[in-house]
């Protein structure tokens, strides 16, 4: 009997999900919000982490070796959308979408001519990629003020987690 009872495991361990139970459900309790409560990722999901991603100069001929000021780089807002830019680049490149990020958490340096964190610059370029007609979800997000990043022009770095069913 046991050894039937573990060939049996064995076999249903061997049959792949299905799509229907490889699934992302996203809990919003007021589908007002800006951001997602939170997400569930069932067993079977394909998962992608990206790691923090910064702006890139406004002028695309510089390297960030050129870059010798916030204005090489633009606000929280421009910074923001430069860095979603580039997650959705990488996203791409894998298969993904911006409409499978799940969770979000961004890292903001206060901004000089404002002596503090620019949340409404965030919440701004946020906007431009969630929320919209071409991707109408949302994420869960986590945003916190921090004394500096990698370099000492950047204002906003953005790290990422996907999920897609498989």
């Amino acid at each position: 009997m046991r050894l039937t009872l573990l060939s049996a495991a064995a076999l249903i361990a061997s049959f792949p999900l299905t799509a229907a139970q490889a699934q992302v459900t996203r809990a919003q309790s007021n589908p007002q919000a800006l951001i997602l409560d939170g997400a569930d990722v069932k067993a079977g999901t394909d998962l992608f982490y990206l790691s923090g991603q910064l702006a890139s100069p406004i002028d695309s001929t510089k390297t960030f070796a050129d870059v010798k000021s916030i204005e090489d780089l633009g606000d929280t807002k421009t910074q923001a959308i430069s860095a979603l830019g580039q997650i959705k680049k990488i996203l791409e490149s894998r298969g993904y979408t911006m409409s499978d990020i799940i969770k979000l958490t961004q890292f903001v340096v206060a901004d000089p001519k404002l002596g503090k964190m620019d949340f409404a610059g965030v919440n701004e370029g946020f906007k431009q990629f969630f929320k919209t007609a071409e991707n109408p979800n949302t994420v869960a997000r986590s945003t916190v003020q921090v004394a500096a990043l990698a370099g000492p022009f950047f204002l906003i770095e953005i790290e990422a987690i996907a999920a897609k069913k498989r």
